[in-house]
């Protein structure tokens, strides 16, 4: 006697599994332009590397002798697999059954998965196309009761932002604790035209009026420019590609150090369009993306969040095979001036530098935090403090290059003064509390009124004072170290990257990352 007919029961079961929701469901599934859950673990898993656990898991149904009558498999699927060689935790919604709900899954398998992250220390995609565990209100009468919500497994999933790198992907419409599994990640995507992430969907919503369409409510065109989600991308296939690029710049989970990959790009290499990229004309504004793309190693910019907090631009990059976590003032959103949404962006990526150990370098020219009434009704000092409280509770390696203007106390937050930093001006560079041309009127008031012609006085004192605000006249008092050739900075920065490699401490960080 073997245990052959066990194994086939495995095995049938196993094969209803792989049917997910059925013919029908999946072809209607594939017709709104989405994979199935499978076909994405096989396009985003290195091939043949996933590794299913709880493979028969599902709703069963025994008859009077103890034959099985029904089975329908769990719409949660899990496990192991390799992304481009190196292990993580794989979680894929079944929209095909049960729309992707949760309460169609059974709930240890989402513990189990985020346990298995967490314990493990292997890094966690989240493949997301469902809601929440409550299911439709018909549980109400099935069960004879309502639910009170809980979320038994959130402590698992908090604790892992501080432990692994976590990727979240809304690959449909997602609401509910679904979208929330998308927000509590390091880096999250959603594809345009066919996701959508809601706190509620258009039917509960229309209930207060509001009549809306999916992507009214909920596309990418609105999370990704609240920062509720990082990016949008064309195809699923893009954000498996952004994904897996996005994990090459990090380590397996805290406890280790983010690897150096190998380099060709010359450490010394000098680009002379970095001498005029900076207009003479402070009213004139630049282009900083391509200054990044000149001065680290080529092609290894990774722009995270383009469309929300566009005061700065963020990002992963490598400086001589090292990867290092890329803060840039952007001159074109007026004039690289802090709004909530700009602090709110670089609190939080100051937080993912602080807790994979990535040394930061970052590029200033920051005329401040931005002004009047809508700048006070937003609370904009508020998320201020907190971008200052970020870069203050730092350990990890740092260097400032300030590229133009560093203004009032969004500017006094360019790095850590309590602990050594690397800090380099440009030429171009100038400083203070409050720009000249923004003071003048007040701290020369009567002089002003004294004066025959008031516009040509305040030219005259203008031109005076700018002669002291030269970086020169600051270096001369070692209020900046170094003025250097903006054609040197590539050098410099791999400099940084070798000099600090053996500095990264890796573990947990003395705060707990917040998303």
């Amino acid at each position: 006697m073997t245990w052959q007919n066990e194994l086939n029961d495995i095995a049938d079961r196993q094969a209803i599994a792989q049917q997910m929701g059925g013919e029908e469901k999946v072809a209607r599934h594939k017709a709104a332009g989405k994979l199935t859950v499978r076909e994405r673990i096989d396009a985003i898993a290195d091939p043949g590397s996933f590794q299913e656990i709880g493979s028969i898991t599902g709703f069963t149904r025994y008859d009077e002798n103890g034959a099985l009558a029904s089975y329908v498999p769990s719409n949660l699927i899990m496990g192991r697999a390799l992304v481009d060689g190196r292990p993580v935790v794989l979680v894929g919604d079944d929209f095909t059954i049960r729309g992707g709900a949760n309460d169609g899954a059974i709930t240890e398998k989402l513990a189990h998965a985020e346990r298995m992250s967490h314990d493990l220390e292997l890094p966690m995609i989240r493949l997301v196309d469902g809601t929440g565990g409550g299911g439709s209100v018909k549980n109400i009468e099935t069960k004879g009761h309502t639910l009170l919500p809980m979320m038994r497994e959130w402590q698992l999933v908090a604790e892992n932002l501080a432990r692994v790198p976590v990727v979240g992907l809304a690959l449909g419409s997602v609401a509910g604790k679904g979208a929330a599994r998308v927000a509590a990640s390091h880096y999250s995507m959603m594809v345009r035209g066919t996701s959508q992430l809601f706190n509620a969907g258009p039917p509960v919503v229309a209930r207060i009026g509001q009549k809306l369409e999916k992507n009214e409510l909920g596309g990418s065109h609105i999370h990704t420019r609240n920062g509720v989600v990082d990016d949008e991308v064309g195809s699923e296939a893009e954000a498996f590609a952004r994904a897996r690029r996005f994990l090459s710049y990090l380590p397996r989970s805290v406890f280790e150090l983010a690897p150096r990959a190998a380099c060709t790009d010359d450490p010394g290499r000098r680009d002379e369009t970095l001498l005029d990229a900076i207009p003479r004309d402070p009213r004139k504004v630049y282009k900083i993306r391509p200054i990044l793309e000149s001065v680290m190693d080529a092609g290894s910019f990774f722009e995270i969040g383009r469309h929300w907090g566009k005061g700065i631009v963020t990002g992963l990059a490598r400086l001589d095979g090292w990867p290092v976590a890329v803060l840039a003032s952007e001159p074109y959103h007026y004039g690289g001036i802090w709004d909530k949404n700009t602090t709110e962006k670089f609190t939080r990526f100051v937080d993912l530098a602080q807790t994979f150990h990535l040394p930061v370098v970052n590029f200033v020219d920051v005329p401040g935090f931005q002004i009047g009434i809508e700048a006070e009704q937003s609370g904009v000092m508020r998320a201020g403090v907190r971008a200052l409280s970020a870069v203050y509770q730092t350990t990890t390696p740092w260097c400032t290059m300030i590229l133009r203007k560093a203004y009032g106390v969004a500017a006094a937050g360019h790095q850590h003064q309590g602990r050594y930093a690397l800090r380099y001006a440009w030429p171009s560079a100038n400083w203070g509390s409050l720009p000249i041309e923004g003071g003048l009127e007040a701290a020369y008031k009567s002089e002003l009124l004294a004066a025959e012609d008031p516009a040509a006085k305040l030219q005259e004192i203008e031109a005076r004072l700018r002669q002291f605000a030269s970086p020169v006249r600051s270096a001369e008092a070692f209020v900046i170290e170094e003025i250097i050739d903006p054609r040197d900075t590539r050098r410099i920065l791999c400099d940084f990257a070798n000099l600090v490699a053996p500095l990264r401490k890796a573990g947990l960080t003395h705060f707990r990352y917040r998303p």
